[in-house]
């Protein structure tokens, strides 16, 4: 489900109904959790939190005009999705965070490489996210962006 949108209230407000209350509590839980640095954006179409350019001027690698990206908020057709970058560079963070979500959701884990899926709303780990939230500053995402990309 491509939104269109320039704003992040913009895009909350184009989501069926069921999704607006959901993604804004997911909005939420990062604002409280996320450490400091990051900026929140419309990035891919989506909710996002990107290391600014004034943080890390190289920019992202596929493109430099655009911010370093780390976490993405969506409302896809038939899911709400997360994607932390973090999950994707770190088998420690991923190792962690998979051995943590069935003590804090009764429903099967379903991702892919970065992208935590929740297909009923009502059933996302906000407290698991918060935490998952807090284990990574900005200056180590940075660190592990460029450990893991050759420049």
């Amino acid at each position: 489900m491509q939104v269109k949108a320039t704003s992040i209230d913009e895009y909350i407000d184009a989501l069926p109904e069921d999704r607006q209350g959901p993604v804004q509590h997911l909005r939420e839980t990062v604002l409280k959790n996320l450490p400091p640095g990051f900026e929140e954006c419309i990035s891919y179409g989506m909710i996002g939190y990107v290391v600014p350019h004034s943080a890390y001027p190289a920019g992202y690698h596929c493109d430099p005009r655009l911010p370093l990206p780390f976490l993405n908020i969506a409302s896809q057709k038939n899911f709400i999705a997360l994607y932390h970058m973090g999950l994707y560079a770190d088998p420690e963070l991923l190792e962690w965070f998979t051995t943590e979500y069935p003590k804090h959701s009764k429903t099967k884990l379903d991702m892919g490489k970065s992208c935590i899926r929740f297909k009923k709303p009502e059933q996302v780990p906000f407290e698991l996210i918060a935490e998952l939230l807090r284990k990574m500053s900005m200056q180590d995402w940075i660190a592990l962006y460029e450990k893991n990309i050759k420049r």
